[in-house]
C-alpha cells in the first residue's frame, strides 16, 4: 500500500464529511416520504374499517311507520285450549310452536314484538318469520310494532329513574321484558287463551322476569315452560335434537348456528353472553373477542373520529324530547325532534359512530349465580349521562340523595322481573315527582368511547352565580358560618373528649 500522508488523510475526511453533508437530507427526505406514505395507508386502512365495520343502523335506514304484520292462517279448533307464545322465528321457538301444536295439543298463536331488533329490521324479515310460524302450525301470527312504546314508558322510566344494576347495567334486557309481556297478555285477552309461554332456559333471569309479569297483569293467566318440563328436556338433549325434529315437521331454520355466543337485541341495547365468554378472564388483553361481540352498535374506539360530536338534549320532566347537532363553529347541523324513535334512533348512529356504551362485566343474577355479559347501549349511556347532569342543576340535595336510594331499588325491581308489582308502582310516583324540575338543556361531546358533559341549563335551576360566586357577597354573610361550623362540630368534640377518656 501507498502510505497515506496526514495531509492527505485530512482531505479524505473532509471530502467524506462533504459527501455526509450532502446525502443527510436525501435521506431525511427520503425518511419524511416513507412516513407520509405509511400514514397515508394507515389512515385509508382506518377509513377501510370504518367504512364496513358494523354498527348502529344509520336513521335513515330504519322504517319510521308501523312495522306490524297479523296474519290468521285458520281459525282454531274451539275443542284444544289456547296458547299466545313469545316467538322469535330461531331454532328453539320454532321447535316449540311445533311441539306444543302436534305434541301437547294446543291451538298456538305466534307472537313477536318488534322493539328494534335487527331480526324484523324490514317487512321481508317479518314476513319471513311469519311464513316460519305458519309452518310450525301455529293459526295465526302477530308481529306488533312496540319500539314508540318500549322507548317512551320503558327506557325513558329507566333513564328518570337512573337505572343502574350493580352499578354499571343499564338493564337494556331487562325492561324490555316488561314490555314484551305487556301485548302478549294483552294477546291472550283478545285470543281468549289461558295460556302463555316463552323460549326462556330454566337458569337464567328471563323465565322470572316474563313470568312475573304475566302473573303481575293476569292471576288467571297458566305458563306453560317447555325447558323447565322433564319430558321436554329428555327428548330435546342438544341442537341436533332441534334440527331433527324442525326437518321432521318441514320447519326451514337455518343447519349451523351463526356465533358460539347468543345475543339479545333491542333499540336500547345488544347483550352478548355464553360461548367462549363465560370463562370471565377471557379475551384478556391480547385476544380479539370472538365474532361481532362488541361492534354491533359501536365502533373500535381505534376506528372512531377524531373530531368530537357535539350535541345538545333538551328534557322535559326527566325525558329527552330534541337533539341537536353542531359544527365546530357552533351552527346547529341537525336537529331531531320529539319522536321517541327517531331521537333515539340517532343517537344510537352518532354514539355508536363514537364508540360510546361498551361494558364487559359480571354480575348477580336473581335465580342465585354470578353470569358474564357484555353490552353495547350507545344511546341509552348518552341519555343517562345527561340526564344526571341536568338533575344536579335542578333538583334538592336531599331529594337527591333520597332518589338515589330509591334508584338502587328501581333497578333491582326492573332487572328481577317486578315491573307490575306495588312496590314498583310507589317507586314511580315518587319518581315522577322527583322529576318534575328536570327541564332544560344539557351541552355534551362524544370522544372516544367518552360522554363528556359540557354544560347546562334550565329554568328550574337551584345555581345561584350571585351567591356562590368568590368576587361578590351575592346576599351569602360568611359570619355565620362559624356558628354553623360550631354547631355541626359538637358531635365532633364530644367523640374526641370521650375518646380520650377511654
Amino acid at each position: 500500500r501507498v502510505p497515506i500522508s496526514p495531509l492527505s488523510q485530512l482531505d479524505s475526511k473532509r471530502a467524506a464529511a462533504r459527501s455526509r453533508a450532502v446525502s443527510i437530507p436525501a435521506l431525511l427526505r427520503r425518511a419524511i416520504c416513507s412516513c407520509i406514505h405509511y400514514n397515508m395507508l394507515r389512515h385509508a386502512a382506518r377509513l377501510s374499517r370504518f367504512a364496513v365495520r358494523p354498527r348502529a343502523r344509520p336513521l335513515s335506514t330504519i322504517d319510521m311507520g308501523d312495522t306490524s304484520v297479523s296474519a290468521r292462517f285458520r281459525e282454531p279448533d274451539p275443542s284444544k285450549p289456547r296458547i299466545v307464545l313469545a316467538y322469535s322465528g330461531g331454532l328453539d321457538t320454532s321447535t316449540q310452536l311445533a311441539y306444543l301444536a302436534h305434541e301437547k295439543g294446543y291451538e298456538v298463536c305466534a307472537y313477536i314484538a318488534d322493539l328494534g331488533q335487527d331480526d324484523v329490521k324490514d317487512k321481508a324479515a317479518i314476513e319471513e318469520i311469519r311464513d316460519k310460524a305458519q309452518a310450525s302450525g301455529a293459526y295465526s301470527f302477530e308481529c306488533v310494532d312496540l319500539r314508540r312504546e318500549f322507548i317512551r314508558d320503558y327506557v325513558y322510566e329507566c333513564i328518570r329513574a337512573n337505572c343502574l344494576y350493580e352499578g354499571r347495567y343499564l338493564l337494556g334486557t331487562s325492561m324490555a321484558r316488561p314490555c314484551i309481556a305487556k301485548k302478549q297478555v294483552e294477546l291472550a285477552w283478545r285470543e281468549k287463551a289461558e295460556y302463555v309461554s316463552h323460549g326462556s332456559t330454566g337458569k337464567g333471569n328471563d323465565q322470572v322476569r316474563f313470568e312475573l309479569c304475566y302473573l303481575g297483569m293476569d292471576p288467571n293467566l297458566k305458563c306453560v315452560t317447555l325447558w323447565r318440563e322433564p319430558e321436554y328436556l329428555a327428548k330435546f338433549e342438544g341442537r341436533q335434537d332441534l334440527l331433527d325434529y324442525a326437518s321432521s315437521h318441514n320447519i326451514p331454520v337455518s343447519q349451523t348456528k351463526k356465533h358460539s355466543y347468543s345475543e339479545d337485541e333491542n333499540i336500547m341495547h345488544i347483550s352478548y353472553e355464553s360461548g367462549e365468554l363465560e370463562d370471565p378472564a377471557y379475551p384478556g388483553v391480547v385476544t380479539e373477542y370472538p365474532g361481532l361481540v362488541l361492534k354491533k352498535k359501536t365502533q373500535d374506539l381505534m376506528d372512531t373520529p377524531d373530531e368530537p360530536c357535539r350535541l345538545e338534549i333538551d328534557f322535559d320532566n326527566g325525558a329527552p324530547i330534541a337533539v341537536r347537532e353542531h359544527d365546530a363553529s357552533g351552527n346547529v347541523t341537525n336537529t331531531t325532534g320529539e319522536d321517541p324513535l327517531a331521537l333515539f334512533a340517532k343517537l344510537n348512529e352518532l354514539a355508536g359512530i363514537h364508540g360510546v356504551g361498551r361494558i364487559d362485566i359480571v354480575e348477580n343474577r336473581y335465580v342465585g349465580m354470578k353470569s358474564r355479559g357484555c353490552y353495547e347501549t350507545p344511546a341509552g349511556t348518552v341519555l343517562a349521562a345527561a340526564h344526571l347532569d341536568l338533575e344536579t342543576l335542578t333538583i334538592d340535595r336531599e331529594v337527591m340523595r333520597l332518589r338515589d336510594t330509591m334508584s338502587i331499588k328501581f333497578s333491582e325491581l326492573v332487572y328481577n322481573g317486578y315491573w307490575f308489582s306495588p312496590e314498583m308502582d310507589f317507586l314511580r310516583v315518587a319518581m315522577d315527582h322527583a322529576q318534575k324540575p328536570v327541564s332544560g338543556t344539557v351541552a355534551l361531546h362524544l370522544h372516544k368511547g367518552h360522554v363528556i358533559p359540557r354544560g347546562r341549563s334550565s329554568p328550574h335551576s337551584l345555581y345561584n352565580k350571585k351567591l356562590v360566586s368568590m368576587d361578590e357577597e351575592g346576599g351569602f354573610v360568611p359570619q355565620n358560618s362559624t356558628g354553623f361550623i360550631q354547631t355541626l362540630a359538637t358531635r365532633l368534640k364530644a367523640a374526641k373528649k370521650r375518646d380520650a377518656e377511654l
